[in-house]
């Protein structure tokens, strides 16, 4: 008579309680990895197989992901989000969306009350502000699986998904210098971000390809990535009273690009006479400005679902996860 290892075995063998065993071979995060390890080793060794029906009653599972992104209304991010949503109900998963607006402290919270709301994992996407990733490694750590896009932490082992940012930033540069323009100032969001460290290489590489020598003057921070009207406004006027002053702007993101042109317009700034441009937008409504801007896009949509594929892996693993991937998507230059 074929008797099947139970739960109740592997715990008497390895002097653990049955919940300890049941709830690491769920992966939920409540047990450490190292005990997670043990029992996984010792049920793939003696051929445990689950029993389904029981499973089923187990799976405690919220069949939900939380989001965290700077701001849905961004081009970038609403596109993203159809892609996430477009896995994610497919596999009957619900999405909670939350917003940053780029503040870290916001972050805290939301990615803390997801958490708590007992999401079975985690899309994130850094907010401008945030440098102390704490908060998120805590809960990596107690095993709530996290899946990072666009702006990345590389500290926290994970699977990741990217545009090829320092390509976009270099070919919108190039296509600026293609176009006459030498002194080509970049308008970035914070320092510390992912995606602001890609770009700037990018911009860098472009300029020096083209033995045009790197003028750090030309260089602005934005430490909220375009949301702050008057931060943007203040580089800008920067830039304009720069003794030798640029005649051609390659701008690092989609809040920022759109805020570029507002500020040109009450400053009276002719685009490209006095002034060329290049960013990096997803926007649709860019060929409605006059002039537009040539833009670089992401494809956001399949970086969403890209993501969510990854970390509906990572949720429904049933051995721990132990091999991850950056995936690097291609960006397109829309000359405008």
């Amino acid at each position: 008579m074929f008797e099947p290892v139970t739960i109740k075995d592997i715990a008497k063998a390895l002097g653990l309680s049955t919940s300890t065993v049941s709830r690491a071979l769920r992966d939920t995060y409540e047990i450490s990895s190292a005990t997670k390890k043990l029992v996984t080793d010792y049920a793939k060794q003696i051929g445990y197989k689950p029993n389904p029906i029981a499973l089923s009653l187990k799976e405690r599972r919220s069949k939900s992901i939380g989001v965290v992104v700077s701001e849905v209304a961004n081009s970038y991010f609403s596109q993203a989000i159809d892609g996430i949503e477009s896995i994610a109900y497919d596999k009957g998963y619900h999405v909670i969306i939350s917003q940053t607006h780029e503040s870290y402290e916001r972050e805290v919270i939301n990615v803390n009350h997801l958490a708590s709301r007992g999401v079975d994992g985690l899309l994130v996407s850094l907010s401008s502000q945030t440098s102390d990733i704490s908060h998120l490694k805590s809960l990596h750590e107690k095993g709530l699986p996290i899946v990072f896009f666009d702006r990345v932490a590389d500290e926290i082992v994970t699977d990741k998904v990217i545009a090829d940012n320092e390509k976009g930033a270099y070919n919108a540069t190039s296509h600026l210098i293609a176009s006459g323009y030498k002194k080509i100032a970049h308008l970035t969001s914070s320092s510390h971000l992912s995606i602001s460290i890609e770009r700037l290489s990018g911009y860098k590489k472009a300029l020096s390809d083209h033995n045009i020598e790197l003028n750090e003057a030309y260089i602005k921070y934005c430490p909220h990535g375009g949301m702050i009207y008057e931060e943007t406004e203040t580089a800008i006027k920067e830039l304009l009273a720069l003794k030798d002053k640029p005649d051609a702007i390659f701008v690092a993101g989609d809040r920022l690009s759109t805020g570029c042109l507002s500020v040109f317009k009450n400053l009276s700034v002719k685009v490209p006479d006095d002034m060329a441009i290049a960013g990096f937008s997803n926007s649709d409504v860019l060929d409605l400005f006059n002039p537009s801007l040539t833009s670089v896009r992401q494809p956001a949509y399949e970086i969403g679902q890209q993501a969510t594929e990854m970390l509906l892996r990572l949720i429904e693993a049933k051995y721990p996860v132990e091999e991850f991937e950056k995936k690097v998507l291609d960006t397109n230059l829309f000359i405008r």
